[in-house]
């Protein structure tokens, strides 16, 4: 009983374990790094996180003191969008000259009945032909509204060093430039670094419960062969216990 009692206690503590990680579900754009000055698609990644309602309506605001230049959006099937512009003073110069607008809201509203549902998410593409070169983030603030009418603010500040608001604003850091950058898909500019990165944490992060679990394993091998040491140890010390 005590050897079955140890045994389960091993396997609640490795689904413990690997259960640590929290399960986050902010509203996020995608990729969250890009080269300064470069040309990328990004997509702002929205989900449901409530179980009664579809969201029915996004609103991106942009930032306009660094502004995004040649914002394009991508339809997204079951959705329309509206594009407001700003002017910007003083203009921001270019290789084309210089750029005298730039997008500061993007709101995507759902087809009546549709949106996206409980459990699901929904990605908004838009095309970023210049990123901004002097700053090291562009930070998005996204109102979140449900078809039941709820509404949630995603515009919290992040800090560093501080502890992660319960709705942080999706952040794009910026870094580097354009130069060594990779393109991808479609002419996007892909930093390859942040995906090495994230390959890195993803096979840590296995490496890590694959550990835990060969620990615990470990130490159940360990406790059979304590409890058949001590078994072998009474059937020495009482010999005529033995048929």
């Amino acid at each position: 009983m005590r050897l079955r009692f140890l045994a389960g206690m091993a396997l609640c503590t490795v689904m413990l374990l690997a259960s640590a990680a929290p399960a986050v579900a902010h509203v996020t754009t995608d990729p969250e790094t890009a080269p300064k000055g470069g040309e990328i698609t990004m997509r702002f990644r929205v989900p449901n996180e409530v179980s009664t309602a579809n969201v029915v309506k996004i609103d991106v605001a942009f930032p306009t003191d660094h502004p995004l230049l040649g914002v394009a959006v991508e339809p997204v099937a079951g959705w329309t969008s509206t594009v407001t512009e700003v002017q910007l003073n003083p203009p921001v110069p270019t290789d084309d000259g210089p750029v005298t607008q730039a997008v500061s809201e993007i709101v995507w509203t759902a087809a009546s009945g549709g949106g996206t549902g409980p459990g699901q998410f929904q990605e908004f593409p838009v095309l970023v032909q210049r990123l901004p070169t002097d700053t090291d983030q562009s930070v998005f603030k996204v109102v979140q509204t449900y078809g039941d009418g709820t509404v949630v603010r995603w515009i919290d500040p992040v800090v560093a060093g501080q502890a992660a608001p319960d709705h942080p604003t999706p952040i794009l850091t910026l870094t580097g430039s354009t130069d060594g950058s990779a393109a991808g898909t479609g002419g996007s500019t892909v930093d390859v670094t942040k995906l090495a990165k994230k390959s890195s944490v993803s096979a840590a992060s296995t490496l890590g419960v694959i550990g835990i679990v060969v620990g615990a394993a470990g130490l159940v091998v360990a406790l059979l062969a304590i409890r058949r040491r001590s078994a072998a140890d009474v059937s020495t010390a009482n010999p005529s216990s033995t048929p």
